[in-house]
């Protein structure tokens, strides 16, 4: 019981006996609705977070834990059956922000409603309820199960609608402007630049948008045997003119409740990263479902955060001798995608640490820094060596290869149970003190003509 003053001077308690599960799904269903319909009136009655008192405060924190402990064991039943519901069966595939709405609907209680998460979106980080972490938890238990994990791993790699709206444009001209993405094909080669300059290709939302279509495009179009990722030239005064790969996550839109869980740090790992691994999937595709292409990724200035998680869904890495790669998170306080699983592969578990858990930063001529750049070369050099990189990569049998190679290095299962725990973890992060004290003061010394990403 949990007694707080609350509504002005009237004492309010709260009991919540917590249901106990195993029966139908229908009968937990509704046991669930009842049990958080009374916190979210409680919820209701209680003053926007910022204007509450310690005693409120307490009330609502105990509120949101003692619901999340219900949906968990509710879902660690009842997943698997939750999900077949919601995809009728199997038989339809939607995406991560379909999903969990729709899990919204036809399990009152079990995750944020669309008209909650508009709410949230309005706030700033420090100020939201934290309700992706109940979408967290609805993640975690359906990538956790061997049925509907790889139902909606395999939904995740389909082409977006703006992708396949675009396809026709982009065979007829080679070219195509998406906002914070120039995608070019040059001689079956497809350039993806990264041009979000004045914040020095830190990612948003919308960039992530942007590189899904871009992907989707490089691989759906038959004329492109290679792809190549690139950071455009900067407009940012600092760096004015030269090229920079990404600068990682925009902090300041991180502080400023822009981020979003489901659509930025979710649907990255699940969408188009795992696309430049796995390929795009196609309906009667053959001779295999997935279309996949080898990627060269080229980085100038420096490739931070999620910038140098790309590095490791590439095939081959050009590095200018004047760059350098880090992934920051740890300071930050988040989860740096799935670095700690690509880059423990690739490097070891002994620097992985060093990268991930102590922010050290590896400069491309370092000799560590070649267990993840394939060549380093004078910057004046880099637009030929990608251009020979890519000449290299475009021949027949690489595709096959690199299916086999990606199939030997991640394995999907391994890749799913990563993926589940990523999905709670990195939920739970995006609410913490720590992240949201160093995000505001990130954000309290950046001016927003100036923002920057320097994260995960």
């Amino acid at each position: 019981m949990v007694t707080v003053s609350a509504v002005g001077s009237t004492e309010q308690q709260w009991r919540t006996p917590a249901p106990v599960f195993g029966g139908s799904l229908l009968g937990d269903a509704n046991a669930l609705m009842t049990c958080t319909a009374a916190a979210e009136k409680l919820l209701a009655e209680l003053p926007a977070k910022p204007d509450r008192s310690p005693d409120e405060q307490q009330l609502a924190a105990e509120l949101f834990r003692d619901q999340r402990r219900v949906r968990g064991a509710f879902l660690r039943l009842h997943a698997e059956r939750v999900y077949e519901v919601l995809t009728g069966e199997l038989r339809e595939q939607r995406s991560l922000s379909e999903l969990v709405f729709a899990a919204a609907d036809a399990f009152p209680g079990l995750t944020p409603t669309e008209a909650q998460m508009a709410a949230e979106r309005e706030c700033a980080q420090a100020d939201k309820e934290g309700r992706e972490i109940d979408q967290g938890i609805f993640f975690r238990e359906v990538l956790r199960s061997p049925v509907a994990g790889p139902h909606l791993l395999q939904a995740m790699l389909r082409p977006t609608q703006r992708a396949r709206s675009l396809l026709g444009e982009f065979g007829r001209t080679g070219l195509v402007e998406l906002g914070t993405v120039h995608l070019e094909r040059i001689d079956g080669t497809a350039h993806l630049t990264l041009c979000n300059g004045r914040f020095l290709n830190a990612e948003d939302n919308q960039l992530v948008e942007d590189v899904e279509t871009a992907v989707d495009l490089a691989l759906l179009d038959d004329r492109v045997r290679v792809g190549v990722l690139r950071g455009g030239r900067m407009t940012h005064p600092r760096y004015q003119g030269r090229r920079v790969f990404c600068a990682g996550i925009n902090l300041v839109d991180l502080h400023q409740g822009r981020i979003s869980y489901v659509d930025f740090l979710l649907r990255r790992e699940l969408g188009y990263i795992h696309k430049l691994i796995r390929g795009v999937r196609v309906e009667d595709g053959w001779p295999r479902p997935l279309v996949e292409k080898p990627w060269v990724a080229a980085v100038d200035t420096f490739a931070i955060g999620g910038g140098m998680q790309l590095l490791f869904a590439a095939d081959h890495v050009v590095a200018a001798a004047d760059s350098y790669l880090s992934l920051p998170a740890a300071q930050e306080g988040i989860v740096p995608g799935m670095a700690n699983l690509r880059l423990t592969s690739l490097a070891g578990a002994r620097l992985s640490r060093q990268v991930i858990l102590s922010g050290r930063k590896l400069w491309a001529h370092e000799p560590e820094a070649r267990l993840v750049c394939d060549e380093v070369v004078d910057p004046k050099l880099m637009d030929a060596t990608v251009r020979a990189a890519a000449e290299r990569l475009a021949t027949p049998a690489v595709v096959a290869n690199r299916h086999m190679i990606n199939l030997a290095e991640e394995p999907e299962d391994r890749f799913r149970a990563y993926a589940a725990e990523f999905a709670f973890e990195q939920a739970l992060r995006l609410y913490s003190d720590d992240v949201i004290d160093k995000v505001d003061r990130f954000s309290a010394g950046t001016s927003g003509d100036r923002r920057t990403g320097s994260g995960s």
